[in-house]
């Protein structure tokens, strides 16, 4: 397999941990183990304390996959397969795709999405959005890239890195679009439920078409990355046993902790969830009142949803340069567009961690250091 390297984790790999202070980060707070323990049930705290070692179910246990199932109108356990999020995305492209299918993918975002199709020999379309039009997907551009022969379209909404989270219309077209060419839709939802406003809150791809798969996971709303659990829900359960069949050549089956610790998670999603919203909301204001007080040096279309937004740079500098003069000097890392083969005038700022106005604060003393 011959596939381009991942500039965004390289970048991440680089700088992450051992930046001083993150501005960049894609995630919420993360919970700690004591917070998620005292949220367990007496049934997840039996299973914590009996837990052995052992193989689990490579589709995912079956608590796990009820739970999950739970989240969406009309799919059982058996519509759910349990994953390492990245991996979804890595499977189910190898189960659906082969040299020669075309694909069609938002664009700017998480690389995987559209470069592990082109891997495999896919012809690989770009959808982006336009920034002066607070960064809208337009349909009718949809509408023009995709063929008769398109087999999978890729959506990501909310979106990353820009926020975007575009009308309930323009999803139900995107939907028909897919449907009137028998393609495949893989919808990316690992930011739903962040929202700016729950009213504008999507359906998820596999409620209302049975050839879309909806990939989530408990890394970006939840604040658990580290428990590497994510899954693909769909009702195509022909794909999803082609895509299990492809598991047992990577991970085989999940992490046994962190199944149950998934389980105790998602039986308090609206908790979590909840919390990491206020933070969302407390941390916006803070990052809105910045970019104002720094309009020479920013503009921005505010985030409809997600905890990362895309503002373009008036600096002189290209971002690139400016980024890697940031973690140098001042130790903030700070993600340039060119990580998302989008240029050298935006950057990344993530705003769900709870040091996030401290952070801002020490950004802005850099800026008005060097260039007020």
């Amino acid at each position: 397999m011959n596939i381009t390297p991942f500039a965004l984790e390289r970048y991440f790999a680089q700088h992450e941990f051992s930046a001083r202070h993150l501005l960049s980060s894609s995630d919420c707070e993360a919970l700690s183990m004591t917070e998620l323990l005292a949220m367990a049930d007496d049934e997840t705290a039996t299973l914590w304390q009996r837990l052995k070692f052992g193989y689990t179910e490579s589709a995912g246990h079956p608590l796990l996959r009820g739970v999950i199932a739970g989240g969406y109108d009309g799919l059982g356990e058996a519509d759910i397969r349990v994953v390492v999020p990245e991996e979804g995305i890595f499977l189910l492209m190898h189960a659906l795709l082969g040299p020669g299918d075309h694909v069609v993918c938002t664009f700017p975002g998480y690389q995987s999405l559209y470069d592990v199709a082109r891997s495999i020999g896919c012809d690989v379309s770009h959808w982006a959005p336009d920034e002066a039009h607070g960064w809208r997907f337009d349909i009718q551009q949809l509408e023009k890239l995709l063929r008769d022969d398109t087999r999978l379209v890729v959506v990501n909404f909310p979106h990353n890195p820009t926020g975007c989270v575009p009308a309930k219309e323009t999803f139900s077209a995107i939907t028909e679009l897919a449907r009137q060419r028998s393609a495949y839709l893989l919808s990316d939802e690992m930011y739903r439920f962040l929202e700016a406003d729950r009213n504008t809150r999507l359906p998820a791809a596999c409620e209302i078409y049975d050839r879309a798969v909806s990939l989530s996971g408990l890394s970006k709303s939840y604040g658990l990355p580290g428990l590497r659990i994510g899954w693909l829900a769909s009702r195509d359960r022909q794909m999803l046993d082609r895509v299990s069949a492809l598991k047992d050549y990577t991970t085989i089956c999940n992490s046994a902790p962190s199944e149950i610790l998934a389980i105790m998670a998602l039986r308090n999603r609206s908790a979590i969830i909840g919390q990491q919203r206020l933070r969302l909301q407390r941390n916006i204001t803070v990052l809105e009142s910045f970019i104002n007080a720094y309009d020479d040096c920013f503009q921005w279309n505010r985030p409809a949803g997600g905890s990362i937004c895309f503002p373009r740079c008036l600096l002189p500098n290209n971002t690139f340069e400016f980024c890697e003069t940031l973690v140098r000097e001042a130790g903030i890392m700070l993600v340039p567009s060119r990580m998302f083969q989008f240029g050298d005038r935006h950057v990344r700022i993530g705003f769900g961690r709870q040091d996030f106005p401290e952070v801002v604060s020490l950004f802005g003393r850099y800026l008005d250091k060097h260039f007020r």
